[in-house]
């Protein structure tokens, strides 16, 4: 199975599962009185979206590069990736909001029936499972997207849990306040998920939050190459599971164009077999101690360890 095929399967389970507890939830919400059932329902709602998304995102990714995007479409799960965490704030933001309008308005509430009980403790369960099933998936296609998708249930699982305590008070205690309480830290758990979401995605847009292992990775692999030294202006940027590198290497310049070649391509192969999933490397060489100067558009072996 290929990597689309795995995204695919995973948005294809996630879509089925998100659907059939955001159904259970809202329904069991409505009937037996409970905001923070609802609010749960409606988040889980949007993992039903972020479904969605990631399976059009896989069709959009899967597309070989063109005269207009030479470097692919691997980043269409980034944009998708964005776009959800603003559909995940949005549903937090109106849920906060519209239970402070309860709160404010003295609405009274019924102590929530026990039915909302027993469908957050199967929302657990099956969130559990979820979460599970996508980060598995991610790990092994290197989505990022699919990862993010796992992060989110897990925290939906934090947020379930929180319900059933705020059931478990309401019913107990016979105080109907403690679910919109729930309701409330709901909301702001969600907006608070988005925005790391947003955050981490926002990062790979802008080739951001360079990982040190990669560069130590490209920059050993330039030293088991004898002839070539001090790689310097090295730039990886994330193409979702892939990697874009650039460089620069010193070799003797009085070494011949094929010389030089051959141990351009010998650096490319060093590096490709100490990290995966490499998209494309360029390599440009300069003559033995004329490679640094005050512009460094990149890391060198020092400034990695700054």
């Amino acid at each position: 199975m290929n990597r689309n095929d795995i995204v695919r399967r995973a948005a294809g389970i996630s879509l089925a599962g998100n659907a059939i507890l955001a159904a259970a939830k809202i329904l069991a919400g409505f009937a037996a009185g409970s905001l923070a059932v609802v609010g749960d329902g409606v988040d889980s709602s949007t993992d039903v979206v972020i479904s969605i998304v990631a399976l059009a995102a896989s069709a959009i990714s899967a597309k070989p590069s063109d005269r207009e995007h030479p470097y692919g479409h691997a980043r269409a799960e980034t944009t998708a990736t964005t776009i959800l965490a603003f559909f995940i704030f949005f549903a937090g933001a109106q849920l906060f909001f519209s239970t402070i309008g309860s709160l404010r308005s003295g609405e009274l509430r019924l102590v929530p029936g026990a039915l909302a009980l027993w469908v957050t403790l199967a929302s657990i369960a099956g969130k559990l499972a979820l979460a599970w099933n996508q980060a598995a998936a991610g790990r092994k296609s290197g989505s990022t997207m699919l990862l993010a998708n796992a992060k989110n249930m897990r925290n939906d699982v934090v947020i379930s849990a929180s319900v059933l305590v705020g059931l478990a008070l309401s019913i107990l205690l016979r105080a109907p306040i403690a679910d919109s309480i729930v309701a409330l830290f709901v909301g702001l758990w969600v907006m608070r998920s988005a925005w790391g979401i947003f955050s981490d995605a926002n990062d790979e847009i802008m080739d951001g939050k360079a990982d040190p292992a990669l560069y130590r990775a490209v920059f050993n692999a330039v030293g088991t190459v004898p002839e070539a030294g001090n790689p310097h202006r090295a730039r990886v940027r994330r193409l979702a599971s892939l990697y874009d590198i650039d460089l620069d290497i010193e070799i003797d310049g009085r070494k011949s164009l094929n010389e030089a070649h051959e141990i351009a391509q010998a650096v490319e192969k060093a590096i490709k077999e100490r990290i995966d999933g490499v998209y494309d490397i360029v390599v440009h060489m300069e003559p033995a101690g004329s490679g640094e100067h005050e512009e460094q558009y990149g890391l060198n072996e020092k400034r990695l360890s700054e």
